[in-house]
């Protein structure tokens, strides 16, 4: 073996040794491995974008703002969890993209482990007494956190009891979906991730998700070239074009009733052409489509099914040839 091949080896076993003990929370000993093997190849870019992505969390916990305060481990914990924005921002400037560069995706997987850990570790200690258990903001970051470390049974539970109280809530409702993803309970991961995407597209947290239904679908609807925040308002639409989001419920009717009344104020928002057209219109559609899903359930009269698609067809004739294809 040469000793190019030999010192390869040993590189790629002191990153595994790294991920392994950063997945059980021990950062020292992570960032202990891989300066060893920044000393046997100081230019690995692996190495370095891990390096790069433990040493930006151990900072940010530092700089904490309540790490003093002994009593309020809460705080602490909601704190870990508010800088994965500023996370993904970091990884974009660094050139790498959380959901995207799979090469380093072992290395992203254990700093979910470590951060979504540490975080555990602060909830847990309120939660013990039950004190919390009917505060849903609570709930949800623990079922998170649970998400976050792999223990789907238990973030189901958690996420399960955060949507009894937020049940229009679409951050609770796309974490509940994911989870109902990774355990392959497919059905009700269509329903709720269509769900979350209809009361509030921009209130999921996609950079988040981790089952392979939801980030193929995210991925496709970005070869589209929609990014960002219109990149939520439009999966809904290429979930139901793709036959993603085929789970459907049936409304109740203080619901058809707010439904068509948002639908007005969006058409009447739309005609004036406001900035966030580029927002507006899919998420009308996205409401043109539950319309006309109603209808068809109830059979309703078939010109009013008619005349929706005419809307349709009249607000984006692309998606329109789409849907009755």
């Amino acid at each position: 073996m040469s000793q190019a091949m030999s010192e390869e080896q040993s590189v790629q076993r002191l990153i595994q040794k790294a991920y392994e003990k950063l997945k059980t929370s021990d950062a020292a000993q992570a960032i202990g491995a891989l300066e060893e093997a920044l000393g046997i190849d100081f230019e690995n870019p692996e190495v370095v974008y891990a390096l790069n992505c433990i040493h930006w969390w151990l900072e940010r916990i530092r700089g904490d703002p309540s790490r003093n305060e002994q009593s309020d481990t809460y705080a602490r914990g909601e704190f870990i969890l508010s800088q994965w924005d500023a996370f993904y921002g970091f990884l974009d400037r660094i050139g790498g993209d959380a959901g995207h560069v799979e090469s380093y995706d072992p290395c992203l997987y254990a700093v979910k482990r470590f951060v979504y850990s540490t975080a555990l570790q602060s909830f847990e200690d309120i939660l013990g007494d039950g004190v919390n258990q009917h505060d849903p903001g609570s709930l949800l970051l623990v079922g998170r956190c649970y998400k976050g470390v792999g223990n789907y049974d238990e973030a189901l539970k958690y996420l399960e009891q955060a949507v009894r109280f937020k049940r229009e809530d679409g951050e609770a409702l796309s974490q509940l979906a994911d989870v109902n993803a990774l355990m392959e309970e497919t059905r009700s991961a269509k329903a709720l991730f269509r769900e979350a995407f209809y009361m509030d597209a921009q209130k999921v947290d996609i950079r988040s998700m981790e089952s392979e239904m939801i980030l193929r679908l995210r991925d496709r609807v970005e070869a589209e070239g929609h990014k960002e925040k219109e990149l939520l308002e439009w999966i809904p639409i290429y979930g139901c074009l793709f036959g993603v989001f085929s789970v459907k419920r049936e409304l109740k009717q203080i619901e058809v009733g707010r439904l068509k009344q948002s639908i007005f104020t969006l058409e009447n928002a739309v005609r004036g052409k406001p900035e966030d057209l580029n927002l507006l219109t899919p998420r009308l559609i996205n409401r043109y489509f539950w319309l006309i899903d109603h209808y068809e359930n109830v059979q309703e009269d078939p010109a009013l099914i008619e005349e929706t698609l005419l809307k349709i067809k009249i607000v984006d004739p692309a998606v329109y040839e789409r849907y009755m294809g």
